[in-house]
């Protein structure tokens, strides 16, 4: 069941596609722009301080509603669902919009990067061992199409004590656009330092 915070999230995702794609005279942004700034007013009456956080969901399992990646709480998140085969390997399946155009029909390398450390790290984190991003290498391939459905999958290649080393890549419709290469740290006590 989707929550009333979810839609709102969903609708700010494509208020921000909108707004990047948008050719309505000036008038009409200032019109928006106001109504805009009441909400987020109105929104303002009661937050959380700082980060959202990990919460523990009705089913009594942790989720991070405001994960850059997969938080169905963030706008700015696709926001990814992150599937776990009997094999290990992990994926998700997506396409993403304007908000997240780097060279012109194209998704940012950095965005690539990020879905990537994302996916990379699920295959090392497990149950009460949170697994935290060592090192990250990319290789750029091709350019991964805007609009088009994407995948992203992972597996772990080997573990050496604390590190885990996975390796991943995300294709499009004309093949693989990004590997990607990732050691990840199971930090002691299972707590990140600093």
């Amino acid at each position: 069941m989707t929550t009333a915070q979810e839609r709102l999230a969903e609708s700010v995702r494509r208020l921000i596609d909108v707004t990047i794609r948008t050719e309505v005279d000036d008038a009409a942004v200032a019109a928006v722009t106001e109504k805009i700034d009441s909400a987020t007013a109105q929104l303002s009456d009661s937050l959380v301080p700082g980060s959202f956080g990990v919460r523990t969901g009705p089913d009594g399992q942790s989720i991070a509603l405001g994960n850059v990646v997969i938080g169905l709480r963030n706008p700015v998140a696709p926001p990814l669902t992150i599937r776990h085969d009997a094999d290990g390997t992990v994926h998700t399946e997506f396409t993403l919009g304007a908000a997240y155009e780097g060279p012109p029909g194209h998704v940012h390398g950095g965005v690539c990067a990020l879905i990537l450390d994302h996916v990379l790290g699920a295959t090392a984190h497990l149950p009460g061992k949170p697994a935290v991003t060592g090192t990250l290498t990319l290789r750029y391939l091709r350019g991964t199409p805007l609009g088009r459905p994407l995948r992203a999958s992972a597996h772990v290649d080997r573990i050496e004590g604390a590190k885990t080393f996975a390796v991943g890549h995300i294709a499009g419709p004309d093949g693989v656009t990004v590997t990607a290469e990732g050691v990840f740290i199971h930090p002691k006590g299972g707590q990140r330092d600093g």
